[in-house]
């Protein structure tokens, strides 16, 4: 039996033509074009700006452009304005406050051109249903009675009525976090453990009578009350009771030292101003010590001169008497005068001194 012969063997360019024909006929260089599309993402921070991006994964190099209206004021699409980027690609489009309108109906519209052919994609939303709020801020905790708290805070954006908030808490001993929906600005947590630090957040949202939007804001820096705790206010007594306990007392002994060197160092002004009362004692102590008293002697007087006050001549005492009239016993004034009568007794002899003696005696 003879042996079947081998089949022939194929040329070796019979593989090669299929191979060059699919490289040259075959899709360009963006196989995914035409369904590849991105998706536009649009959001408004707190009523100030508004930034709408888009991503394509599969051609991240492509330069997209993007238009926008609204539909009942004006139909004419505007370009962006203001292109975000990166590194080099337009990534999204910024808009400014004035350039955005609520409760209108929002178009945009991105394309590019790539390969000869026209990727485009289009979007219409809200603007209301889009805002996303800025955080919370100066959050407060009040201790108030009955082991309450009462945490308060502020928010930037620019319709409060519109926001709804949520608050999130926990202790320094709690594995999970506690997390309650707010209506206004005030939580009451109604009993608290002293033993115990607490950590609380708060976000805002716009409410369901403002807007249908599910953007969140980011949560707000954190606030803490209790034990080891750093919280502001508890920051803010420390730095106060420093003050009063610690800089008061050295700024006071500062302040005297400083006074006690200016009074060493004028001395003569402090003598000017506040000169001292004089004591007149010590310039008598010669007049009583030495000279026992004497006003003549401690003056320094001579002797002579004293002496020549002093009277030289005696100066003899006369007496007077007056006698009544011979043979009568009348006295010698007159009745009408009203004076005394004379004591009772018998007159007084003569002195014999009196120069009367010689002039009155008895017949």
């Amino acid at each position: 039996m003879r042996p079947r012969s081998a089949a022939p063997m194929a040329a070796p360019g019979t593989f090669l033509v299929p191979v060059l024909l699919l490289l040259l006929c075959g899709p360009g260089p963006y196989p995914a074009a035409a369904d590849s599309q991105p998706g536009v993402e649009c959001v408004l921070f707190n009523e100030e700006y508004m930034n709408c991006t888009w991503e394509n994964k599969e051609m991240p190099t492509v330069n997209y452009s993007l238009f926008y209206w609204y539909k009942n004021t004006s139909d004419k699409a505007v370009e962006c304005k203001q292109y975000l980027q990166h590194q080099g690609v337009r990534v999204g489009c910024h808009f400014k406050k004035n350039e955005l309108i609520q409760f209108q109906p929002f178009h945009v519209l991105i394309n590019a051109s790539v390969g000869g052919k026209t990727l485009e994609t289009s979007k219409h939303m809200e603007l209301q249903d889009l805002v996303k709020p800025e955080a919370p801020v100066n959050l407060t905790i009040r201790n108030m009675s009955n082991n309450q708290l009462q945490l308060t805070w502020a928010s930037p954006y620019p319709r409060n009525r519109c926001l709804e908030h949520a608050v999130k808490y926990k202790s320094n001993k709690d594995t999970s976090w506690t997390e309650l929906s707010v209506n206004g600005d005030v939580f009451s947590l109604p009993s608290v453990d002293y033993e115990k630090s607490y950590t609380f957040y708060v976000r805002s949202k716009i409410n369901k009578f403002c807007g249908r939007t599910q953007f969140w804001s980011e949560w707000s820096v954190p606030v803490i009350w209790g034990s080891n705790s750093t919280s502001k206010g508890t920051v803010e007594e420390l730095y106060w009771f420093g003050i009063r306990t610690v800089l008061v007392p050295i700024a006071s002994c500062l302040l005297l030292l400083v006074l006690v060197i200016l009074l060493v160092r004028m001395e003569r002004v402090w003598v000017i101003l506040m000169p001292r009362i004089p004591n007149p004692s010590k310039n008598f102590d010669e007049l009583f010590i030495t000279h026992n008293g004497n006003f003549q002697e401690w003056t320094g007087v001579p002797k002579d001169v004293v002496e020549s006050f002093k009277p030289n001549y005696s100066e003899n005492i006369c007496y007077v008497t007056e006698l009544p009239p011979k043979d009568s016993h009348e006295p010698l004034w007159d009745s009408s005068n009203h004076a005394p009568p004379p004591m009772p007794g018998p007159p007084a002899a003569p002195s014999e001194h009196s120069p009367y003696q010689n002039s009155y005696g008895r017949v």
